[in-house]
């Protein structure tokens, strides 16, 4: 573990950063998180920096559940972020292009859960969580990246920075969600009505549930746990687009509905 020096050093770093809508620039070397426990102690600190700002965490993203994700940035398995409540919007939704330093959207399954994921319960497999979904939904995820250079990227510091999670938007939830074949349910993202990108629900780690039990798993391991009523988007099935001012941006998912986003 970092030590408490350090944690609360870079946690700043990257707070002062977000207020001040700098570019992205990584974490300074002697304060920069070594390995992934390392990167959610940072990120920890950090969103104890916002929760004053955006409120409570109400729910979770996935990040790098396909490998289109990964190799985008070059990181070899999933992580993730917290949600908080001020991020929540629900479709139709608006948001100003001029509140982000570059603005991003990615496709998701979003779930709901109608009971908690204890630690005790641990380890969770796909069928174990299945239980604690009350309903999927159409989502996106919104990505503030501030402008970063992919090219040398230090996939740990943007864990530390939450992920990039800006926020959420979400379709109509669905209920009776469990004949849907969400393996081979087919997204297709359009921006001004021109196709953006396309996948399957089963692009993300074999089936969006698997990110569920991955995610459930990994905060049980650092003694936490999803509780009933939160959030959990399970990653991205089109890689991330980076929106302009004036788009209008869909993604429908086969017998899953649609979600909206417009940008003014």
């Amino acid at each position: 573990m970092v030590g408490e020096g350090k944690v609360q050093k870079a946690a700043r770093f990257l707070h002062e950063a977000h207020q001040t809508r700098a570019q992205y620039e990584p974490i300074p070397d002697d304060i920069a998180p070594r390995d992934i426990s390392e990167a959610y102690d940072i990120q920890e600190a950090f969103h104890e920096l916002l929760i004053p700002e955006r409120g409570s965490i109400v729910g979770y993203k996935v990040a790098l559940t396909t490998s289109v994700m990964q190799n985008m940035v070059g990181f070899g398995h999933p992580a993730s972020g917290a949600v908080f409540t001020s991020g929540v919007h629900r479709s139709p939704a608006v948001t100003k292009w001029s509140d982000y330093v570059r603005l991003g959207a990615e496709c998701e399954i979003a779930a709901l859960l109608d009971q908690d994921l204890p630690v005790s319960g641990a380890p969770y497999d796909r069928e174990s969580v299945a239980g604690a979904v009350s309903a999927l939904m159409p989502a996106f995820e919104i990505i503030e990246d501030r402008n970063a250079n992919y090219s040398d990227l230090f996939f740990l510091g943007v864990a530390a920075d939450n992920a990039w999670n800006a926020g959420i938007v979400l379709g109509e939830p669905v209920i009776d969600w469990q004949a849907i074949d969400l393996v081979s349910a087919s997204g297709t993202m359009t921006i001004n009505g021109e196709p953006a990108g396309e996948g399957r629900g089963g692009d993300v780690l074999g089936h969006p549930l698997e990110a569920l039990a991955w995610l459930a798993n990994n905060l049980a391991d650092r003694g936490q746990s999803l509780k009933k009523e939160m959030i959990v988007m399970t990653g991205s099935i089109v890689s991330t687009k980076f929106l302009n001012q004036g788009d209008d941006v869909r993604f429908e998912i086969d017998t899953l509905g649609e979600v909206w986003l417009k940008v003014e």
